[in-house]
């Protein structure tokens, strides 16, 4: 991807963004990540983070001698031994193929007991999210936003004190006309989940206007961050590997994308290390665990933000 017209994206950097409450307590940051040798690598302990998210099927807690349940498992005491808040969010069976077969939207019900089931075997995990980038193609629930309303209504039910994204979605054409057929049926939802790829990565904010516009409540990016590289499952090279690009990508998204509205109260960037085994790649750190551009970018912003945090 190239990126034309440097000198509009390095003003857009120090730009002030329309919207920016003077004075606003900036966001926590957390990772999200799938890996639990993270919360032991020293770059991780040094950045002070105290937040980290885990994706798992929803149906995760019924079958607790699966490989998913154990992950989990293994995920959830590494975060508590240090001291980081789980926000686990739930998503489809690990088999379903989405949108090819399989790919099973479940039922409210059985919704419903995998998470009555999860609460038993983890009650102190108390933020959730009640279905992983619900809007996308990849998701059963991506042509039902009024199954995944459901979901978060049945997980409220269940957990009345607990913190639940009542939605998480992809920063896409296709977002807005999802979420307003999601507020039919929980029009009282009030803590929704962004993955603003696309505007952190081609340095726009239309897609975290159209959340703002079309919700009320507070905005937890609970997926974002800056692209290193991505090659297409066709093989086209959507970004051709950057670090240079990406510590861009990620300064846009703390100068202009963060400060845009007081209502961004969590960020969580994903993700942790790269995975050369995968086409997607938005690591902090290397494969080996090797310290990046993008890192201290990241690095810098926790330091300066709990400095400000420290001093009110």
């Amino acid at each position: 991807m190239r990126f034309a017209v440097l000198a509009l994206i390095a003003a857009a950097l120090i730009a002030v963004p329309a919207g920016t409450a003077a004075g606003a307590t900036p966001p926590q940051i957390g990772i999200s990540d799938q890996n639990v040798s993270m919360f032991s690598a020293p770059l991780f302990q040094n950045l002070g983070l105290r937040y980290a998210r885990f994706v798992t099927p929803w149906d995760v807690a019924l079958k607790p001698t699966s490989p998913e349940a154990a992950k989990l498992r293994d995920w959830i005491v590494a975060a508590s031994f240090d001291g980081v808040e789980p926000l686990i969010s739930f998503e489809h069976r690990t088999a379903d193929r989405c949108p090819d077969r399989p790919c099973m939207l479940p039922s409210t019900s059985a919704y419903a007991k995998a998470i009555r089931a999860f609460r038993q075997e983890y009650p102190t995990v108390t933020t959730l999210s009640a279905w992983n980038e619900a809007s996308h193609v990849t998701q059963p629930t991506y042509k039902h936003p009024d199954a995944a309303a459901r979901y978060y209504l049945a997980m409220k039910r269940l957990c009345p004190t607990c913190t639940i994204v009542a939605a998480d979605v992809l920063d896409t054409r296709f977002m807005q006309g999802w979420l307003q057929q999601f507020l039919k049926v929980a029009p009282s939802a009030r803590l929704w989940g962004l993955h603003n790829y696309g505007d952190t990565n081609r340095f726009r904010t239309s897609g975290l206007d159209t959340l703002l516009a079309t919700v009320k409540g507070d905005v937890w990016l609970t997926e974002t961050g800056s692209i290193v590289s991505f090659t297409t499952s066709d093989g086209r090279q959507s970004f051709k590997p950057s670090q240079a690009r990406a510590a861009k990508a990620m300064r846009y998204l703390f100068t202009r994308l963060v400060p845009r509205s007081s209502r961004i109260k969590r960020v969580y960037l994903y993700n942790w290390r790269s995975d050369p085994a995968n086409r997607w790649d938005s690591g902090l750190v290397g494969y080996r665990g090797e310290k990046r551009k993008v890192y201290d970018v990241v690095a810098q912003y926790v330091k300066r933000t709990a400095a400000a945090r420290a001093g009110r």
